[in-house]
């Protein structure tokens, strides 16, 4: 007898897998009720059944790693606290390198783990023979062991989190399908269901869409942006091997494999370099517990590898061949938050084969962010505000995540860039910047030029972990910022004006600097949440008495809009993005105002064009907005010109710019610049985690101008004092490079991560921005220390400084 579906509910959850399980629970542990949670076939029946089960630890960010050591944890209490057995066991995983470049990777994710205090030891090969018998470790040149990684039974771990939920109240029903999440006046209102021949609706104050490799479609349907799409999925499983010992998790990326011993049969699966999409034309509404078809012949590379490392395979007979569908996304990351186009439908999918060890954690997550009303901590790298709205295109998510499955298990070098699903947003000067040797990299869709090809160079990147092939150029490309003049296209920058009649006090209430401004003032602020930590990093340029333009970098734009439009109450505001109605050519370096002067008659002086403010211009023919502000420490304007002016400016600029040194710069030396001023970039250096006067930034925050969110916060540390500073540090070594995430060692202990490295062509040495905690501490005590950065496990000496090492006085952009 099917069980009776209630008429209301305070939070319906949609998929029965182990997300929408963790969900359901931890709502419950919250204290919660009213919780249904509909399937529907049966619970773990999509992808959940036939997942490896592999509980790694260590992710890209203390964060992510902090949700699976969550994860770890979670699943071993389970099942003392259920009595369901959930088939976890810390057996350990070993990951080995077979090349230079992969030790490089696995050594320098060793530092990491041991930053975010994670149990790990690097163990060369005769170490993993001895902990991996039958082995072949003939070419192996590096191995890292983390003696906490485990591995489940993933369909009982969501049947254990299904039973903890409802232990708790919540109500789990299988059978019943949603057909339609429903809305009004831009607020969940609730769900239509099916169950049979039976339909019928339940009213709720909040949806969350875990559907799995279904949840794109069923998003789309209520006009939701969630990217993501099904790819065939393979591994084997051998018949029983004799004599076959426990053995940890073994990962060999270079062969795209990961081996795991389970009942005494091993279990090979893969993440093969070109995968096979699936479901194209939909899902059949009869999936259930299926199987997708076999493909040896794709299979096959991956095998013959294996039985090359583990010979033991050449004489196992295949009990299994499996193949079936998982969702991935196209930057293999999930999506955890509420969707921007409605509030209160919420998102917990996109898995990329993670999603056992990625949905404990993500369920408490989602479960804290659902009741507080903001997230527990920075949760960036998995936000849905980060999905851009293009990505819900079918025949581009297909194209995509033909390579990011693979993605997963290959080199992880710094600036690596998609091959797949390029081209779709351009700027309009994009073929005369490829006719000048531009080499693209790709944000958020946004092509950019990331450097400058010489005559005669191959423009494409040649990856590595030591100087690439485009070092060379990028210091030229920033030596001629500092010296001369470079021209930088940064036309993917966010774009929204906020105008109306309340505009002013709307901006005075999300920002933390003062609004209150002339008209053609550049004001450079943050916006703060409660606890003081930065949402959302921008200029504001004031047009009118009643109209703003808010710069953001291309990246949160959808996450800027939302945090707006959340905010927008009874004010007469109106919000629009015009990202696509201007493109954006930056002038910058100490002959940018004699460059700009050449191509047009205004008076770009100090007296006439102060900083921090923008004036409308001639330029060649046409005309431009000319903001002065600067991002790379050097006099210079943004030019906003109409983006059917764009290519005549930009043909403008490079003609006159023979007489003036003009170089063409890409994003690249963009950001060695920034980093050598000791600029912030939001995302890696501030966040919503990172208190504002933490990271430096309190001149931009002014507390008596009055309310404003994020003000309390403000005035309460800068009365307790602060726990950690960003500081600024250059190795002392020229050799070296900084990406990000490598360890910060204060007088010989770990105590942080370089959130961002680039290296500084001017100072000559690699520069990073990394937090160090300073409780009770004065900036001179801090700088008493002695610094190291951790490269790899090696150790190198650095340069601290709370001033930028750059032009410190900031001289060189008022000149």
């Amino acid at each position: 007898m099917s069980k009776a579906v209630p008429e209301k509910a305070r939070v319906v959850i949609v998929g029965g897998g182990v997300s929408g399980c963790s969900v359901a629970y931890h709502l419950a542990k919250l204290g919660w009720r009213d919780i249904v949670l509909l399937e529907r076939k049966q619970l773990t029946c999509g992808t959940t059944w036939h997942a490896a089960g592999l509980i790694g630890q260590l992710r890209a960010s203390l964060n992510m790693t902090r949700l699976a050591k969550y994860s770890a944890d979670l699943y071993i209490k389970l099942e003392e606290e259920t009595g369901v057995a959930t088939g976890m066991r810390q057996c350990g995983s070993i990951t080995v390198a077979l090349t230079e470049a992969r030790k490089e990777e696995i050594y320098r994710q060793a530092s990491l783990a041991r930053a975010f205090d994670i149990d790990v030891q690097e163990i060369g090969p005769e170490e993993v023979l001895k902990m991996y018998p039958h082995l072949n470790i003939s070419d192996v040149t590096a191995a890292v062991h983390l003696p906490l990684d485990g591995q489940c039974d993933p369909a009982n771990i969501a049947m254990a989190l299904a039973k903890g939920a409802r232990q708790n109240g919540a109500q789990i029903i299988e059978g019943v399908k949603v057909t339609a999440i429903t809305s009004a006046d831009g607020r969940v209102t609730g769900v239509d269901w099916q169950q049979g021949e039976e339909t019928g609706s339940i009213a709720a104050d909040l949806v969350v869409n875990c559907g799995g490799m279904w949840g794109r479609d069923l998003a789309a349907q209520s006009g939701v942006t969630l990217p993501l799409h099904a790819c065939e999925h393979f591994y084997i499983v051998t018949e029983a091997i004799e004599g076959l010992p426990r053995l940890p998790v073994l990962r060999v990326p270079d062969e795209c494999a990961y081996y795991k011993e389970d009942a005494g049969k091993m279990l090979l699966g893969a993440f093969e370099p070109v995968a096979k999409p699936w479901g194209m034309g939909g899902i059949s509404e009869d999936f259930c517990f299926d199987q997708l078809p076999e493909d040896f012949d794709h299979f096959e590379p991956i095998l013959e590898q294996a039985v090359n490392r583990l010979p033991l395979l050449a004489t196992a007979g295949i009990h299994t061949f499996f193949n079936g569908p998982e969702s991935f996304t196209p930057d293999d990351s999930y999506y955890l938050g509420e969707a921007p186009e409605i509030k209160g439908y919420w998102v917990a999918a996109g898995y990329n084969s993670i999603g056992i060890v990625s949905s404990g954690g993500a369920g408490f997550a989602l479960a804290q962010w659902m009741n507080d009303g903001e997230p527990p901590f920075d949760l960036w790298d998995v936000d849905i505000r980060r999905a851009q709205p293009f990505q819900k295109n079918r025949h581009y998510l297909q194209s995509r995540v033909s390579e990011t499955l693979g993605l997963l298990y290959a080199d992880h070098f710094p600036y690596r860039q998609k091959a797949t699903a390029r081209g779709i947003r351009r700027s309009p000067i994009h073929e005369q910047l490829k006719a000048h040797g531009a080499v693209f990299g790709e944000m958020a869709g946004w092509e950019r030029a990331n450097w400058f090809a010489d005559e005669g160079q191959t423009p494409e990147y040649q990856y590595s972990w030591k100087r690439q092939n485009w070092f060379d150029n990028q210091q030229r490309e920033h030596l001629a910022v500092r010296e001369a003049v470079g021209l930088f296209d940064m036309t993917s920058f966010g774009k929204i004006r906020v105008e109306g009649r309340d505009a002013l006090p709307f901006l005075q209430k999300l920002c933390a600097n003062d609004m209150d401004v002339e008209p053609g003032r550049i004001v450079y602020t943050q916006m703060l949440n409660s606890r003081g930590g930065i949402e959302c990093d921008l200029t504001v340029t004031r047009l009118s008495d009643t109209a703003f333009l808010l710069i953001v970098p291309g990246a949160t734009l959808q996450r800027d809009l939302a945090w707006l439009r959340r905010h927008l109450g009874d004010e007469f505001v109106v919000i629009t993005d015009v990202t696509a109605g201007e493109a954006v050519l930056c002038v910058m370096g100490p002959n940018a105002r004699n460059l700009l002067q050449a191509v047009s008659p205004n008076d770009f002086s100090n007296e006439a064009h102060p900083f921090g403010t923008a004036k409308e211009i001639e330029i060649g023919m046409g005309l431009a907005r000319a903001h002065r502000v600067t991002y790379v420490g050097e006099l210079g304007w943004e030019l906003y010109v109409s983006s059917d002016q764009t290519a005549h400016v930009f043909e403008a600029l490079v003609e006159a710019g023979a007489d003036h040194g003009l170089k063409l710069c890409g994003l690249h030396t963009l950001d060695s610049c920034r980093i050598e001023k000791g600029f912030r970039h939001f995302g890696h250096d501030i966040t919503d985690e990172d208190h504002v006067l933490e990271a430096g930034l309190g001149f931009a925050v002014k507390t008596k101008k009055g309310e404003f969110i994020g003000r309390d916060a403000v005035l309460a540390k800068r009365e307790q004092g602060l726990s950690r500073r960003l500081v600024q540090f250059q190795l002392k070594d020229p050799e070296p490079l900084l990406f990000h995430n490598e360890v910060i060692v204060r007088d010989g202990q770990i105590v942080s991560i370089i959130t961002s490295g680039n290296y500084g062509h001017h100072l000559g040495g690699a520069i990073g921005l990394g937090y160090v905690p300073c409780k009770g501490e004065s900036p001179e005590e801090m700088l008493a220390s002695t610094y190291e950065i951790e490269i790899a496990g090696e150790r190198h000496s650095a340069t601290a400084s709370l001033k930028p090492l750059y032009d410190p006085g900031s001289l060189r952009v008022r000149m």
